[in-house]
């Protein structure tokens, strides 16, 4: 039995980068796209076609940077709660996040880890429709230092080399988590912490992960954490505030991705009231990244859009499109900064046959309502998502 159905596009982002494309006719069959094509206005449209003429059509999306576990919930009082909550509450909370991220169009995300595994175990026994829509990518337990920062994303290493607890740890895991530096400040603008890990440490896990088939996911802020994490080889470096031209200049040559998320920055200022963090600071740390995500387009740095969802103020889901609007910000065109959040991610992630809309590719896209000039605030209100072979 063949499960076909045609559709009628009014634009098309495809999500390589490519220009939009105008009035496109999609055919599918069993869950792939049988053919891709322009449709002449003048043509007489096809018995049984869906029509989404008024629509623009773009893939799905995917976040390369979340924290499950936790919710961008701005009272303070609430977060450490949340710090402290078994698996039955846990677990709650991730499907609801689950279900802001499908209602966004996100169908794949990369946990940074949390200190219990929770998503990890969330992963492996609680995934349900529609939840196993979403690819759903777990670090387990980030790697930090003792005594750095890293506790409440990860475990600190307590004996033995970074790269053997790796391997004690690499069970039911898709990627590694490794924490670099310290946070970056938002007192002090520009102040850079030292190092967690020296060459040697660092570059032994990632040789073990790597043979473990797994990449390395590592925060680094500053440009000595951020020089060392690619000397090291690391496979994305997540953050790099303040890493510098040079450190972007190594990125662009050895194809290493970055996940600038700077939307933190953004939310911090805006929800910087009642704690510790200097406003102004905030703001400049966010002007800074975005200069650099720009030098970063200008070399040819792969950027891959993750949001840190769960940070104060950074809501799973709609942050999507508040990092796509600084993507834009950065100078960016909506096609590229399209591609950073689809086909980019589905390269770093791992999603074979996903992440962009060609012939042959899985049929995973959504719909809104309206030309491209309504992006991305458009994705606030989705009109469908057709993952595989149906519409959910």
């Amino acid at each position: 039995m063949f499960d076909e159905k045609t559709v009628l596009a009014g634009w098309m982002i495809d999500g390589t980068g490519a220009p939009i494309q105008k009035n496109v006719l999609l055919g599918i069959r069993n869950g792939v796209f049988e053919k891709i094509q322009s449709f002449p206005v003048t043509s007489m449209k096809p018995p049984g076609i869906l029509d989404l003429s008024e629509y623009t059509l773009l893939p799905g999306l995917a976040d390369a940077h979340v924290h499950m576990f936790m919710s961008g919930n701005e009272d303070r009082s609430r977060r450490k709660q949340q710090l402290n909550e078994g698996f039955h509450q846990v677990k709650k909370t991730i499907s609801r996040h689950l279900e802001q991220l499908l209602v966004h169009g996100v169908l794949a995300v990369r946990d940074g880890g949390d200190k219990d595994g929770y998503t990890q175990q969330y992963k492996k026994s609680c995934m349900k429709e529609p939840y196993t829509d979403i690819s759903l990518y777990v670090a387990g337990k980030a790697w930090h230092k003792p005594g750095r920062y890293g506790s409440f994303v990860g475990c600190a290493l307590k004996k033995g080399s970074l790269a053997q607890g790796i391997l004690r740890g690499s069970d039911d895991i898709d990627h590694v988590k490794i924490i670099q530096s310290g946070l970056n400040s938002l007192t002090v603008f520009g102040k850079e912490s030292p190092p967690q890990f020296h060459l040697k440490a660092l570059r032994e896990a990632v040789n073990v992960s790597t043979r473990l088939g797994l990449k390395t996911m590592v925060h680094a802020n500053g440009e000595v954490p951020v020089q060392i994490a690619l000397e090291a080889g690391c496979s994305s470096i997540e953050h790099g505030f303040f890493m510098g031209e040079e450190n972007l200049a190594q990125m662009a040559h050895k194809n290493v991705f970055w996940v600038p998320t700077a939307y933190t920055m953004k939310a911090y200022a805006e929800h910087a009231e009642g704690s510790n963090v200097d406003r102004r600071v905030a703001l400049r740390n966010l002007d800074h990244q975005l200069e650099q995500i720009s030098e970063a387009k200008r070399l040819g740095v792969p950027i891959a859009l993750g949001t840190d969802s769960g940070s104060i103020g950074v809501h799973h889901g709609s942050a999507v499109i508040s990092e796509l609007r600084l993507l834009l910000d950065a100078g960016f065109s909506m096609e590229g900064a399209i591609k950073c959040a689809s086909f980019n991610n589905a390269r770093l992630l791992g999603l074979d046959g996903k992440g962009f809309m060609k012939k042959g590719m899985r049929a995973d896209f959504i719909a809104v309502k309206g030309s491209p000039s309504g992006l991305p605030e458009s994705l606030r209100d989705i009109s469908m998502v057709h993952v595989g072979e149906r519409f959910l």
